[in-house]
């Protein structure tokens, strides 16, 4: 695998080592001793989800702020324009965003440390993400920032006929949570 260093502090894209001929392609998505030598941290993840969502679908900003979350996320199927935002108020990256496209082309993966709020938006016609967390979810612990916030300022694709659900229409701004 190959670690790549995201502008924020210890958020990373892990591409994996590909095997391909005539048949198709093989690849280790994931083995817990490379994954925590390269990290140089011990992780353990307690739960691995799967989210599917078409087309224009924005997810996010989700965090849970008690009881925080590592993620390691993977689309393995579609595509998506996938954000990360520091929400650790000590880091050097407080408040700043970066982004990156997943897709199962690629196959890359987004390692999410704890203090990150994530979010997403579906760029084919469908996507299916497969995630695992350091973390349960715990419904009632979790919060939402306001997915267009003015101060973080996402720069979200170009995208015609948005679907957002209720209650990520109805995050709250970053000033009110930090």
């Amino acid at each position: 695998m190959i670690i790549k260093k995201l502008p924020i502090s210890d958020a990373l894209i892990i591409k994996p080592k590909m095997f391909i001929d005539n048949r198709g392609y093989f690849f280790e998505s994931f083995n817990l001793q490379r994954f925590n030598s390269a990290l140089e941290a011990e992780h353990y993840f307690v739960q691995d989800n799967i989210s599917f969502s078409r087309k224009n679908v924005l997810r996010g900003m989700h965090f849970q702020e008690d009881k925080p979350q590592s993620k390691l996320i993977q689309v393995i199927d579609g595509k998506i324009f996938d954000v990360i935002i520091d929400i650790r108020r000590k880091s050097s990256t407080f408040g700043k965003w970066t982004s990156v496209i997943l897709d199962s082309q690629n196959n890359y993966q987004l390692w999410v440390p704890e203090g990150f709020a994530h979010g997403f938006l579906v760029l084919s016609n469908y996507a299916r993400i497969f995630y695992k967390t350091t973390q349960f979810y715990y419904p009632k612990l979790e919060k939402c920032l306001l997915w267009n916030d003015k101060k973080v300022n996402i720069k979200w694709p170009k995208t015609k006929n948005l679907i957002i659900s209720t209650k990520d229409q109805n995050g709250e701004n970053f000033e009110s949570l930090f």
